[in-house]
């Protein structure tokens, strides 16, 4: 992100941050033509009051060039098109939804309209803007102002389709003209009920993750799980070296990409290495907060925006940020001070208690359990979170990272409980933890030291030669979990069965490649409270 690279070896992401915001000072962002607030003010991100930044009215109160501002007051609303629609769900998801896009330009008073049908968008709700600077000079992206819109909806009705459309004045999507831009839709119900679920990180912009997301839709998912590396705007991945290929514009096209999905899905990420974007805040995550409107349950709002839980029918869902505590990629290690995993155990306690909950999955970036030549396991995840995965027998957990599709046996004290063959049953309530890396959702892919080996075509191998990031480096390993390698795009898919009490409750996951075929499955199966 500009950051040189004998400094950036030994930086903190607090440390990068600070670096830029000296280089790149307020005069320099004003002289640069800076048309929001917070970059005039010194910051980058315009969080909560930000519904009037975007607005001709704010623009006057700034010192933005006269003509920057008589520019933005003569754009026509009816011209702009809303895009970028990403859907998320709030605390409770049978009654909260989030609605996010972007806008091209500033806008006066964007809003959301929504309904039960598409001729009855009555009800109005004001959207709040968040507006993202990034000036000359950091990156590749030059002078680039992103406008980002979230409508948070509440009190809506378990288990419902809404119809809903995106608008501003001069764009009003209840008008006919604008009819084809509206969205829909559904809460989580209001008990158990069957669904299914897809996952997969590591995605970026390109045909593969186009070609993965047209591949979703078909899977009629409730909701979507991104294991973090979300868009790749910074190719570096937490400015380990000197990242000049910065471009905050590609999330513009990451948005545009994911729409056709995430207009219609709850499209819910955890953030990853690369998502850790130097310039916008101390903690990387200024810029994921001006773009994402997610649940605030977690321990550290702060510090780990990217850290919250929820509940859809009965599966519990946890989202972690594994950048906490890699000892790999270590620019915000340590970052919670240990409260994340201290509301970890929590969570996990609570929902093994709950009496509506009967699965719980965890995602998040770095793999705890991965053959990778190029990351491969994560130190910090068996060190931190793996007693707790065990301890309260975590059902499944989701990785990426690793841009390649890995399934591990069942894992019990860093050993194979039990062999987990394509096809098989865990039993995580007295067997152990399942592991699965599914970090080919589109940008380059990695390699095995072993034989492929997927549905279809197995080639089994008593061990994997393979290593861990630890605090003192690479740690050689040689491993027996590793059951499934396939080395080609893909996704998983889950779908979740619930049952009558005392009876067997089932997750079957199954690795989707890109061309639509199946080269893993596997049930996970516990007694329904």
């Amino acid at each position: 992100m500009g950051v040189p690279e004998q400094l950036a070896e030994r930086m903190s992401m607090a440390e990068q941050h600070e670096y830029l915001r000296s280089k790149f000072s307020r005069r320099s962002m004003i002289r640069g033509g800076a048309v929001t607030l917070g970059a005039v003010a010194g910051g980058a991100f315009v969080p909560a009051t930000a519904a009037q930044a975007a607005t001709p009215a704010a623009l006057r109160s700034s010192s933005v060039p006269t003509q920057a501002r008589t520019s933005a007051e003569r754009v026509d609303g009816s011209l702009v098109a809303p895009f970028g629609r990403h859907l998320a769900f709030g605390n409770d998801p049978r009654t909260e939804v989030t609605i996010s896009w972007q806008v091209p330009v500033a806008v006066r008073k964007p809003f959301v309209r929504i309904g039960t049908h598409a001729s009855h968008l009555s009800v109005k709700i004001d959207a709040e803007v968040r507006t993202l600077y990034t000036p000359a000079g950091v990156g590749a992206s030059g002078d680039h102002t992103q406008y980002y819109a979230h409508a948070k909806l509440t009190h809506l009705k378990p288990g419902r389709t809404y119809f809903y459309g995106a608008g501003h004045e001069g764009f009003d999507p209840a008008s006919p003209q604008f009819a084809s831009t509206l969205g829909t839709f559904t809460t989580a119900p209001a008990h158990k009920e069957p669904f299914t679920f897809t996952a997969f990180g590591d995605e970026g912009v390109g045909y593969h993750g186009l070609a993965n997301n047209s591949l979703l839709l078909g899977q009629n998912p409730a909701f979507h799980l991104h294991a973090g590396d979300i868009a790749y705007a910074d190719p570096a991945g937490a400015g380990k070296t000197a990242d000049t290929g910065f471009d905050s514009r590609v999330w513009d096209q990451f948005l545009a990409q994911t729409e056709s999905v995430a207009k219609s899905v709850p499209w819910m990420p955890a953030y990853g290495n690369h998502d850790m974007e130097a310039w916008y805040s101390p903690n990387g995550y200024g810029g994921e907060e001006a773009r994402w409107s997610l649940p605030d349950n977690g321990p550290d709002k702060k510090n780990l925006p990217g850290v919250y839980s929820f509940v859809y029918g009965n599966t519990a869902v946890i989202s972690l940020d594994a950048n906490d505590i890699s000892f790999e990629i270590p620019a915000n290690l340590g970052i919670s001070g240990g409260t994340q995993t201290k509301w970890l155990e929590a969570r996990l306690k609570k929902f093994r208690a709950a009496k509506d909950v009967d699965f719980v999955v965890v995602f998040f970036h770095h793999c705890a359990y991965c053959t990778s030549t190029a990351h491969a396991s994560e130190g910090g995840v068996r060190q931190e979170w793996v007693p707790l995965f065990e301890k309260y027998s975590v059902d499944l957990v989701i990785n990426g990272h690793n841009h390649q599709y890995e399934r591990t046996d069942v894992i019990k004290g860093g050993a194979v409980r039990k062999k987990l063959p394509i096809g098989g049953t865990a039993y995580p309530e007295t067997e152990g933890v399942v592991y699965v890396t599914a970090g080919a959702a589109g940008r380059s892919l990695y390699s095995f030291t072993a034989p492929l080996s997927y549905e279809g075509h197995e080639n089994e191998v008593e061990s994997v030669s393979s290593y861990i990031n630890t605090k003192d480096g690479k740690q050689n390993e040689t491993v027996t979990w590793s059951r499934v390698r396939y080395l080609d795009y893909s996704f998983l898919r889950v779908d979740v069965k619930p049952a009558a009490k005392g009876q067997y409750t089932t997750l079957t996951v199954r690795g989707i490649a890109e061309t639509g075929a199946q080269v893993d499955h596997f049930t996970v199966a516990r007694r329904a409270k």
